[in-house]
């Protein structure tokens, strides 16, 4: 019998196992002592007219055999054939995040350094000269029109409005050339308004949350009260709740929705802040913006960064999928959240703590030390970050977070 386009049959002990792959998925097909073929586009069983692959003629008792239902077992395998971003889409989408971080036109030099930094670190191993992107960005040689005429699916664009509301509202509520930046985006994008304005609402409600709002309960849980005696400043603690907002900013950068990425940022200005009351510090948002900026933490490089690691490690490219609680690996980019979190929080804990003393310069070069220390400490909590990342609630988070 002529065999079923793209089947493949191989003998397994005393049984015969046929095999296929196509764009539907893999099959595997077991049978007692016979041979079955399986048509790989109706999917469906054809008995062979020889007999077993042994060679003879098939009698009645195989026949039979072979009509029961229960002597065959069909096991399903995901396909193999995912969707997946081409590379001339993650390069649009990059260039829209950079185009989006440039909105403003008022980056100063240092945010622009750290932008390209970011560009150059992405770029390692992407296959993306995103170093060239960030030229072209910045020259004007690649333009919104380019960059949108890439993204032929509806998630990507959709994606892609997330993404730039995300970088525009990094610093705060965007300002009107970011306004208008992202309306042409809109239109370019064909986004109906009103699902453009429900995104744009959900980022400024976060954005424009103060740093005083309360953190998630799961940093802030209620404290039972003791009749014994508390320092003035449980550093134990302190460290606790660092701890437990690095993990979760780690298992944030696992999760595919980019608004996941919009919620670290937020949380990492609230630990400061609530780092800073502890010793009786009251901050407001533009001094943990400064604090940020001084340790060499960006608020718009950061975003950009989260989104970029996201995209060149694949995981954005499940949005296509639609592969629902799919979490990407540890390095992925949790690496960086968990360090980045972990260190601001422990060089807030030193400099408020030890009354504001250190300048600028000592304040950077322990926040790196405190980095490197953070990034061997994340092997070590890899396994949280990934469980935090199976079990978090994203929309609930971002409610807590826009109160």
């Amino acid at each position: 019998m002529r065999r079923a386009k793209g089947l493949q049959s191989r003998k397994v002990g005393d049984s015969s196992c046929s095999r296929w792959s196509s764009a539907r998925g893999s099959r595997e097909v077991f049978c007692v002592g016979v041979s079955l073929l399986i048509d790989s586009e109706t999917q469906r069983f054809q008995a062979p007219t020889a007999g077993p692959t042994c060679g003879g003629t098939m009698d009645h008792s195989t026949r039979a055999r072979l009509a029961k239902p229960n002597r065959v077992r069909v096991v399903h395998s995901p396909s193999r054939q995912e969707n997946t971003m081409q590379p001339e889409q993650t390069r649009a989408l990059l260039a829209l995040c950079l185009m989006a971080a440039f909105a403003d036109q008022r980056k100063d030099d240092k945010e622009r350094e750290q932008i390209k930094r970011v560009a150059a670190s992405l770029g390692e191993g992407s296959g993306i000269d995103l170093l060239a992107l960030y030229q072209d960005v910045l020259l004007k040689r690649i333009t919104l029109e380019n960059a949108v005429g890439a993204l032929d699916a509806r998630e990507l664009r959709h994606l892609a409005y997330e993404m730039a509301v995300g970088v525009c509202d990094a610093d705060g509520v965007h300002d009107a050339q970011e306004t208008a930046f992202l309306e042409k985006l809109r239109a370019s994008l064909d986004l109906p308004p009103q699902q453009a304005a429900t995104i744009l609402d959900d980022a400024d409600r976060l954005a424009a949350a103060p740093p005083s709002a309360p953190l998630p309960a799961e940093l802030d849980p209620p404290r039972p009260s003791t009749a014994a005696a508390k320092p003035a400043v449980d550093t134990a603690e302190l460290d606790k709740r660092i701890l437990n907002a690095a993990i979760l900013n780690g298992a944030l950068e696992l999760l595919p929705q980019s608004l996941a990425s919009m919620a670290i940022i937020p949380l990492q200005t609230r630990l400061v802040y609530r780092i800073g009351q502890a010793y009786g510090y009251s901050l407001d948002k533009g001094h943990i913006t400064d604090f940020l900026a001084t340790v060499g933490v960006g608020l718009t490089s950061q975003y950009v960064e989260q989104f970029g690691r996201k995209l060149v490690g694949g995981l954005l490219g499940k949005v296509l999928g639609k592969t629902g609680r799919a979490i990407g690996s540890a390095a992925t980019g949790s690496a960086f959240s968990f360090a980045t979190t972990y260190a601001l929080g422990q060089v807030a804990k030193h400099y408020y703590g030890g009354g504001r003393k250190l300048d600028g310069s000592a304040l950077k070069t322990s926040f790196n030390d405190l980095l490197g220390q953070a990034r061997g400490l994340q092997q070590r909590y890899t396994p949280e970050i990934e469980q935090r990342a199976r079990t978090l609630d994203v929309s609930k988070l971002m409610a807590e977070l826009k109160v």
